[in-house]
This record gives structure tokens, C-alpha cells and sequence, in this order.
């Protein structure tokens, strides 16, 4: 059994190494294992923790895996000599398709040290939708586990094309006596070269595959190697999903500095509030939606006693959601610890390789309203531009432009989408924002998401993180535009909400939503549907809203059409 609250810290990287790695030029996504192994003076030591997947959040500390550095290179070299004998090298694509968890992250080691690029897919995508993007992108072959081949095959994987299709549950893990590699192994990467290609959240179309590459994807992370919380006196709870280039981030930051870190396979509320009782995180990363179970179900003050940091990447978190996490746990002050913890919110895109905007809400903070704060250090520049790439004041709604280095090369196998993402040197996010006087960024929407009233255009996140400030019978909504009768060429606001377990029955719901729109100033919605299932109220495999799920689901919503 593996005493999770019991762990000891002998795998931290001392502060010289630390120093060390941080001036290492060469260092990226493509050696930093190797680059750990040959700094950290306790390889030996376990300091990763991996939840297995299926379990329920009862599951026992003995179905808990650990890895040290040695035991990551062991793995690694495993699976490495198997792609090689199954023809793998430099530059193939291979498609990895496993539950959540810390396989994706193992594979992703073992196809990056022959100079192959993983294509991690989350292991929650839909079978259809993961065989036409792993058909897009032209894979030479697909890893994936027995239910999820089967499943893969059954929506049409094309057996005949491409060098295998296997299940990882067939690889070694440990050394075989005639294990091969390539002449040079593990592979030397160049700054230039493609490690990874991850898909986006599918919430606006079919997902994108963005190319990450060895030095491009590393820029910025760099300085969690000086700033990330000291290993000896920190533990990470990661709920990310790890196929997702945020998860394998984070878990790089972890192997680095050799913190100890628990990854979860299960990213639920109920499952990280479980795991949280018995690893007693210090620093939580999540994405949202976890955040919104936690809010929800309410977190327990014997888990989240010693957590100094809540650390959000992908979309921006929710005020009410925040504030619920931020009352619980202790964050350090200049003389000793405060009471409530932080919560570290990173507006990101996969296409930006990490979260490029920072805001940190404290107990006390007023920085809320869809705030995202100021661009990190990293960015060069970030602008508001109109729709022909002239650059908005203050004030002024527009589409997020954004350059800096760690921006995505490109679209795997997508030029004519990577060049349309581009205007000018700036990435433009797909999102829609305006700055203020004092230079910080507010989140109005997603482009595709905006309703188009009669009257103009209407932002849906700031209806949104009224209606779950002022509603408290509510746990999560979205509100999306569709047919409006009054006007036939125009959208109209529509709320899909899900409400509280337990909570009181409000008999005029609309009404009470809208009078909180009202108190904010901001559009009232034409009407409210409370969602009864899952159809009601669909998430994509990262957990963040299918919009254009809901706005099909409920398009006649409000002109009393039926299918």
C-alpha cells in the first residue's frame, strides 16, 4: 500500500540544480527527463503517484502506482524499443487513445525519445469523432485500450492502414534481453522539432490539431523551474486531463523539480475531493468544470487544510465557483499563513501552448466579472482588433490577438487553418474581449458564440457569471442565442441551467433570473430551460460546454417548433 499522506520528499530537486536546469539553454519537452534524471540526486524515489482508471473515489491507496525518474526511464525505454520494432522513428505520428490518466503522458515520453510526435486524444472523445481526427491527421498507427480499439473499429479505424493497432495493456514495461533502439537514442531534439500534437476542445467545430515543438512548447514554462513552490514542502493534487498539452505540462513541472504529485484518472468532484481527504494536496491544477463539481458538492476541511493554490488553465473559471474554493485552506504571508487559499486563474488556448493571461483572486479580491487579468511576461504583445485587424482602444469589444513565441506552428495538416488564425504576427484566440483603462482583459465570449439580437450583438459569459453570483439555486448554466419569433433573421438569449441538488423550487425562474440580469445592467435572457440529462446540458472530453450542441438541441426553443 502506498501511504499517500506519508510521502516522502527525497526526490526534490535541490536548489543549485534547480538553478542549473534554468540556465540550460537546450532544455525542452523533448529531454527533460533525461535532463532530470542526470540532475535530481535521488532518481530512485518515487514523487509520482497515478490513480488507475476505473476506480471509484473509494478506491484503495493500493491501486495507486508510483514512479520514480528510473522507473519513468525504465517505462519509457520499454514502450520506446516496442514502437521501434513496429517501425516508429523520427518524425511518424502515432495516435494514442487511453483513458485518462497517466498513460498518455508515457507514451508521449517513449514516441518523443525516437523523435516521433504523440497525437494524445482524450481518452473520452466520442469513437466517430476520434477516427475522423485521427484519420485527418494521417497517424501511422494507433495505440489505444481494449474497449476504446473496439469501439474505434466499430466507427470505421481503417485496419488496413497504418503499421498497427494495439492495446497498451500488450506493450512491455519493463526491459526485454533483446530490446533495440535506434543508433542514437534517446533522440537529440533541435529547438524546431514537432514533439506532440493535441487536439482542441471541439466546443466551436470539429477539434483542430495543434503541433507543438521542443523549444516552442517549453518557452514560458521555463520559470516554474525558479518559481514553482519548493518540493520539499509541496504536493500536487493535478486533475487535468493528461492527454491534454496542459496536463503533460504540468506533469513535466512535476519529473523537473521531482514534486510529488498525485494524477488523478478520475477528474470528478466527488473523486478529487476523495483523493484530496487522503494526498492532502498543497496546490490543486484542474480545468473548470472540476471546479464547478467541488463548488457544487462542497469541499471538505480536512482535504483542503493545506492548500495554498487552486491553479485554473483553459477557460476562465467563475467567480462563485472561485469564492467557494478560496474560503478553505492557508496561503503564506509575510510574518505567517493567512487564513483562505488563492486561486490562480490562466485564460489559455491550446493554440497558445499554455495560459498566457494571469489573474489571482484572494479572499477580499474584487477583480471578478469575467476578469482575466494581464498578459504574463512571456507575451509580447496582446491587442484587441475589429473585424479587418485594426487595434480597439479601451473599452471596445473585439477578437483576441496575441504574439508571443510559445504560439502553436500550426495546425497539423491544416495550413489553410493556420493561416486564417493569424492576422499580422498575432494569433487570434477566437475569443472576444475588451481592455480596460488600467490595461486588463475582460472575456465577453467565444466568437462563434456570440447571440445576434435585433438589437446587437450580446455576450454570453457576462449573463452567465451574473446568473451564478445572484442565483444560488444555481450550479452551472450557459446561455446561448437561438431563433428569436419576434424577429426571424435575429437570435435571442436562451439560459440552460442546472440547478443546485436540494435547492428550493423557484416558481418564476426566468423572472428571478432576470431580475439579477437587470441589477447587472445586462441583457435579459427570452427564456430559461433547466437541464433533466446529460443531452440537456453536453460537455465536450476536456469538460468545457458544447455550445453548438445546445444552440441544435434548443434552436426553436422559443418559436414553439418541434422536430
Amino acid at each position: 500500500m502506498i501511504a499517500l499522506d506519508n510521502i516522502r520528499t527525497d526526490a526534490r530537486l535541490p536548489l543549485p540544480a534547480r538553478l542549473k536546469l534554468l540556465l540550460d539553454r537546450e532544455l525542452g519537452m523533448g529531454n527533460f527527463l533525461d535532463r532530470a534524471v542526470a540532475n535530481n540526486p535521488a532518481p530512485n524515489r518515487a514523487f509520482l503517484f497515478a490513480q488507475q482508471p476505473g476506480n471509484p473515489e473509494t478506491a484503495p491507496e493500493a491501486d495507486v502506482v508510483a514512479y520514480s525518474l528510473a522507473r519513468l526511464v525504465e517505462v519509457r525505454n520499454a514502450y520506446a524499443s516496442w514502437y521501434h520494432a513496429q517501425g516508429v522513428g523520427k518524425g511518424d505520428v502515432v495516435g494514442v487513445h487511453v483513458p485518462e490518466g497517466v498513460d498518455s503522458f508515457l507514451h508521449f515520453l517513449a514516441l518523443t525519445s525516437l523523435g516521433a510526435i504523440a497525437a494524445l486524444v482524450n481518452g473520452r472523445m466520442p469513437a466517430e469523432v476520434a477516427v475522423e481526427y485521427l484519420g485527418r491527421i494521417g497517424v501511422l498507427g494507433v495505440v489505444a485500450d481494449a474497449p476504446r480499439l473496439a469501439r474505434l473499429r466499430a466507427a470505421g479505424l481503417d485496419t488496413e492502414r497504418g503499421a498497427f493497432h494495439t492495446d497498451p495493456a500488450e506493450l512491455p514495461t519493463t526491459l526485454a534481453a533483446d530490446a533495440s533502439y535506434p543508433g542514437v537514442f534517446p533522440y537529440a531534439h533541435d529547438d524546431d522539432d514537432l514533439v506532440m500534437v493535441c487536439h482542441t476542445s471541439g466546443t466551436t467545430g470539429p477539434p483542430k490539431a495543434a503541433s507543438f515543438g521542443h523549444r516552442q512548447f517549453f518557452l514560458g514554462k521555463r520559470q516554474r523551474l525558479w518559481n514553482f513552490p519548493a518540493a520539499a514542502r509541496n504536493r500536487l493534487l493535478t486533475a487535468l486531463p493528461q492527454s491534454h498539452s496542459a496536463g503533460i505540462s504540468y506533469l513535466m513541472t512535476a519529473t523537473l523539480l521531482g514534486l510529488p504529485t498525485l494524477v488523478m484518472a478520475d477528474t470528478t468532484g466527488p473523486a478529487v475531493r476523495a483523493a484530496m481527504r487522503r494526498f492532502q494536496p498543497t496546490i490543486v491544477a484542474a480545468f473548470p468544470q472540476t471546479w464547478a463539481d467541488l463548488a457544487e458538492i462542497g469541499l471538505e476541511a480536512t482535504g483542503a487544510q493545506h492548500v495554498h493554490t487552486w491553479i485554473n488553465t483553459g477557460d476562465a473559471a467563475h467567480e462563485a465557483h472561485i469564492k467557494e474554493l478560496i474560503a478553505h485552506g492557508r496561503r503564506p504571508g509575510l510574518l505567517r499563513s493567512r487564513p483562505g487559499s488563492r486561486f490562480i486563474d490562466g485564460l489559455g488556448s491550446s493554440e497558445m501552448g499554455m495560459a498566457l493571461f494571469r489573474k489571482v483572486s484572494e479572499l477580499g479580491s474584487t477583480d471578478y466579472g469575467r476578469c482575466v487579468g494581464t498578459p504574463i511576461k512571456v507575451v509580447r504583445r496582446a491587442v484587441v482588433l475589429d473585424d479587418d485587424g485594426r487595434e480597439l482602444g479601451p473599452g471596445r469589444a473585439g477578437r483576441l490577438g496575441v504574439l508571443t513565441p510559445t504560439r502553436t506552428p500550426g495546425y497539423w495538416n491544416n495550413t489553410g487553418a493556420t493561416v486564417k488564425s493569424s492576422f499580422a504576427g498575432y494569433w487570434l484566440t477566437g475569443d472576444v474581449v475588451y481592455r480596460d483603462e488600467r490595461g486588463r482583459f475582460i472575456h465577453l465570449d467565444r466568437v462563434p458564440d456570440v447571440i445576434r439580437t435585433a438589437d446587437g450583438p450580446v455576450y454570453s459569459l457576462p449573463l452567465e457569471e451574473a446568473i451564478l453570483v445572484g442565483c444560488a439555486f444555481v450550479a452551472d448554466c450557459s446561455v446561448i442565442g437561438v431563433r428569436d419569433p419576434g424577429s426571424p433573421d435575429a437570435q435571442a438569449p436562451l439560459a440552460v441551467v442546472r440547478l443546485r441538488s436540494g435547492a428550493e423550487e423557484v416558481a418564476d425562474l426566468a423572472g428571478s433570473i432576470n431580475a439579477v440580469l437587470a441589477a447587472a445592467g445586462l441583457s435579459e435572457v427570452h427564456g430559461v430551460v433547466v437541464a433533466r440529462e446529460d443531452a440537456d446540458f453536453p460537455t465536450g472530453p476536456t469538460g468545457k460546454m458544447l455550445k453548438r450542441q445546445l444552440r441544435e438541441r434548443f434552436a426553436d426553443h422559443l418559436t414553439g417548433i418541434t422536430a
